[in-house]
């Protein structure tokens, strides 16, 4: 009965949905739903490792690629993208101490992607639309392979997921800049200037000539420092997924109305360039960026204490975003077609300096938690240090493979997809956010109490070992031969496949185990209540004290 009761009402009384303001709900809407994308992403994940195991009767080669495909719109865009966006949506006026901009634009936001992302899965599921997430020109119009109308529903999720990310961008950079009624105005350009870390840079040169500080208190805080960097990258590739989209469309409207376009009219180099250089700042510019700000935010707020090095921190945080913009030719180095002084340079040589910027993130932060000793195990601690472990192991995979020679070798197995993108993503990225929503948790929710320690103690755990494990599992077959993009039907890699699949399983576990913690803390009444409408009319970001 107590069991019923906690599921239907929350843990001790469970969420009070009518003392929750409009910020508070709309950042819980758009991370609730980010958690359920995992999860659809997570079992579309676990259908592939079965399928490796023993081919399964209901998965042909079509669905399969097709699965192949969503996975990573899902797990990207409709799982990670609302995470983020829902919790920089709060945070960037938390930080800043002032009104979102806009709440209407925060909710179009995660509708926009939570509907796109839906469109894209179904393209797949239904029409079995399989160009793979590179969408490799001029595969996604290959109509005589692939379904012209399932290609017009994938596409045209993507786009919803990039009008939508567009939205964010503009609510983001709208509350930075923009001064709240009843508040003397804010010049701009002291403004600008720290939201792009060029005051930590000023200071390091005025340091270093004998100066007083260009700014001893900087106009922005470091973290909203990350994430307005980050929402550049954000903005640089919605701009250029958007517009692959809109040609691709083209092309799908043309076929359906029996005006067919010539595919050759397009330069699949130049199309290869341009798309990777949009993708590649979701990856090496967006998360990085953005973690990195993560870090050091969830280092503060756990220790109490300034960060570490900030000027540095400011600085680096600059060099990734210069850096971001100059790497996607790691993606083209088995490219014959590419030039080499693309591959040595950009994929190579630019590439190569994510590993100083990454390596400052990891020790500002550890040497802040480090200053603060000695500190609690808390949730938030643990899977702070299992993001930043994720990317520790995951990075100079990646850096590894970005060697003309190397690449050759690794480029085109499980290498990629296992210890890089699977870890990095996991481990790393999903981790950090995790740690978000733990430390997030009192404030969003006016302190309703976790529902077992247990469970969140077990979440960390299950989630750790099943990231490093089947990230570790699927190197292990690419070492011995493994391709990825590829189906092997005969049993030749099933012992690794049966262990990355048991760690499949405790990823899967963990993230079972997460959500009924939360159900069981918030209960079905405050779930749904989340989706209702605000009953407080006001731009404070949580409740003020009676």
């Amino acid at each position: 009965m107590s069991f019923l009761n906690s599921l239907i009402n929350g843990h001790e009384g469970g969420l009070k949905t009518d003392g929750l303001t409009p910020t508070q709900k709309v950042t819980l809407r758009a991370v609730i739903i980010g958690v359920l994308y995992y999860g659809l992403s997570a079992l579309e994940g676990m259908m592939m490792r079965a399928h490796a195991i023993t081919p399964l009767p209901m998965l042909d080669n079509s669905h399969y690629f097709s699965v192949m495909t969503v996975h990573p719109i899902v797990g990207i865009f409709g799982s990670t993208y609302l995470i983020v966006f829902g919790a920089f949506t709060f945070l960037v006026p938390y930080l800043m101490k002032k009104p979102l901009y806009s709440i209407k634009l925060a909710n179009a936001t995660w509708i926009l992607i939570a509907i796109g992302a839906l469109m894209a899965w179904l393209g797949g599921f239904i029409f079995h639309y399989a160009p793979l997430y590179t969408l490799y020109w001029p595969l996604p119009v290959d109509f005589s392979q692939f379904n012209a109308v399932g290609g017009l529903v994938f596409i045209t999720g993507v786009a919803l997921i990039m009008i939508g990310t567009l939205g964010f961008i503009y609510n983001i950079f709208a509350t930075v800049f923009y001064t709240e009624e009843g508040h003397e105005k804010r010049p701009f350009k002291p403004l600008l200037i720290s939201a792009l870390g060029i005051d930590g840079m000023l200071n390091i040169l005025y340091k270093m000539t004998g100066r007083e500080p260009y700014a001893k208190e900087p106009a922005v805080s470091l973290p909203v420092v990350a994430i307005f960097r980050g929402t550049i990258d954000t903005f640089l590739d919605a701009l250029v997924i958007l517009t692959c989209g809109i040609l691709i469309l083209v092309y799908i409207i043309g076929d359906l109305s029996g005006a067919s376009m010539d595919y050759t009219s397009v330069n699949a180099l130049l199309y290869k360039n341009f798309f990777w250089w949009g993708l590649d700042l979701i990856a090496d510019g967006l998360v990085l960026i953005y973690i990195a700000g993560s870090w050091y935010l969830l280092a503060m707020l756990i220790t109490g204490k300034k960060l570490f090095m900030q000027n540095i921190a400011r600085a680096a945080l600059l060099l990734e975003l210069i850096v971001s913009w100059a790497v996607w030719s790691h993606h083209l180095l088995a490219d014959q077609g590419q030039y080499n002084m693309m591959k040595l340079v950009s994929g190579e040589m630019v590439t190569a300096f994510e590993l100083v910027t990454q390596g400052i993130a990891i020790f500002i932060t550890l040497v802040t938690l480090w200053s603060a000793r000695p500190l609690k195990m808390s949730n938030e601690l643990k899977f702070l240090l299992g993001g930043i472990l994720g990317f520790m192991l995951a990075v100079p995979a990646g850096i590894i493979q970005a060697d003309m020679g190397l690449n050759r070798i690794l480029h085109n197995t499980q290498w990629v997809a296992g210890p890089h993108f699977h870890v990095a993503i996991l481990v790393g990225l999903t981790m950090t956010l995790y740690s978000a929503i733990y430390i997030l948790w009192p404030t969003l929710t006016n302190g309703v109490k976790l529902y077992s320690q247990k469970m969140a103690s077990y979440h960390f755990w299950a989630h750790l070992i099943g990231g490093i494990g089947m990230g570790a599992f699927m190197g292990m077959a690419a070492m011995d031969g493994m391709l990825r993009r590829t189906l092997y039907l005969e049993g030749e890699y099933q012992t690794y496949m049966i262990l990355a699949g048991i760690c499949g399983l405790l990823l899967l576990s963990a993230w079972v185990v997460f959500l009924l913690n939360v159900l069981m803390s918030i209960g079905l009444k405050g779930l749904l209540g989340i989706f209702k409408k605000s009953k407080l009319q006001t731009k404070d970001l949580v409740p003020q004290e009676a």
